[in-house]
């Protein structure tokens, strides 16, 4: 069997992906989408709902229609993605046109759905204390349980969703140990495209530590101000993707002695390359939105940063395909 043939062809049946229970998953992913397209297609459509008086959102009207009318079709390519992955002609896509989009939405939607329960278990911890609320604020805080609560909801239908259709169409490229005679293996080009990874990780790894140990160096005077719990949550959170990211990655390609199962490393490469990289896109661009407001413009220290996890997590997940590609032409 060609490695075309191994990616494409279903190793199950096709009523596998029309069991009752990802049947249940996929209406689930579907209506979790519901909360956050409506409440951007009303604000596209000019209502002010959820949005406070004095609110940044409504200082670029046209630049918010443009960005809620992108978010309304990314999450509807959730809605693609259920459909895909619990429909007999999904295994017959392209690899490529499945992975990408899947990629993209773990990264996503990972460190929402590990960052805003942990903020929430903060503040009960804390008795909720934070840093003085800003004098305009963004969005009523309703919109954040609303919008979030969706996003885990999306997360776990769509990432266990996407967990049944990889065993069933390519558990066999993910069973083996490192290390056997069919285990995974990496030329030296992907070794080295690894270890300049993490080098690149090592300027976000720097700066988030230092803003986390207190130091305001990179951070608007907004973001210094504003440093609370939540705050301390979220920077630990990006330390943490980044370094399972590189680990995970690094355990893949040097293949290093005793390590657990291929399909936990790639499990964790998988997620922590695609938060970074997600995440330092997405940033980089709101750092380039327009802002009359001094005290909230992004510093160039914070763009290095944001640039440092996009590249960082480009190049891992670059490894990641690379290593499973080469396993799928060994297999």
């Amino acid at each position: 069997m060609t490695r075309t043939e191994l990616l494409r062809s279903p190793a199950a049946p096709p009523e596998a992906g029309t069991s009752p229970a990802r049947r249940a998953l996929r209406a689930l992913a579907i209506l979790a989408c519901v909360p956050y397209i409506a409440l951007k297609t009303a604000w596209v459509a000019g209502s002010e709902i959820g949005i406070p008086a004095g609110s940044a959102l409504l200082e670029h009207r046209q630049m918010m229609i443009v960005a809620n009318a992108v978010s309304v079709v990314a999450d509807a390519l959730v809605v693609v993605l259920a459909l895909l992955l619990t429909r007999p002609w999904g295994r017959r896509v392209p690899a490529w046109l499945l992975v990408l989009p899947m990629w993209a939405a773990t990264g996503l939607l990972a460190p929402i759905m590990t960052g805003y329960p942990a903020q929430l278990a903060v503040a009960l911890l804390t008795g909720g204390e934070q840093a003085a609320p800003p004098a305009e604020p963004f969005l009523h805080s309703w919109v954040f349980a609303v919008v979030y609560g969706g996003f885990i909801l999306q997360g776990l239908s769509l990432g266990t969703l996407f967990v049944l259709y990889a065993r069933d169409r390519w558990g066999r490229l993910l069973r083996a140990r490192l290390g056997e005679p069919a285990g995974l293996t990496a030329g030296p080009g992907v070794r080295a495209i690894a270890l300049a990874a993490t080098a690149v990780a090592l300027v976000p790894l720097t700066l988030h530590t230092m803003w986390l140990s207190g130091a305001a160096e990179g951070l608007s005077p907004r973001q210094a101000a504003g440093r609370d719990a939540d705050f301390a949550v979220l920077e630990v959170q990006w330390i943490v993707f980044l370094l399972v990211a590189v680990a995970a990655t690094l355990l893949l390609v040097l293949r290093r002695p005793a390590p657990p199962r291929t399909r936990a490393l790639v499990a964790l490469a998988w997620t922590g390359s695609g938060a970074a990289g997600c995440w330092g896109a997405y940033l980089s661009l709101v750092a380039l939105a327009p802002t009359s407001d001094p005290a909230q413009q992004v510093t160039a220290l914070a763009r290095l940063a944001y640039a440092g996890e996009m590249i960082t997590g480009l190049l891992l997940a670059a490894c990641l395909a690379a290593v499973l590609r080469r396993r799928s032409a060994e297999a």
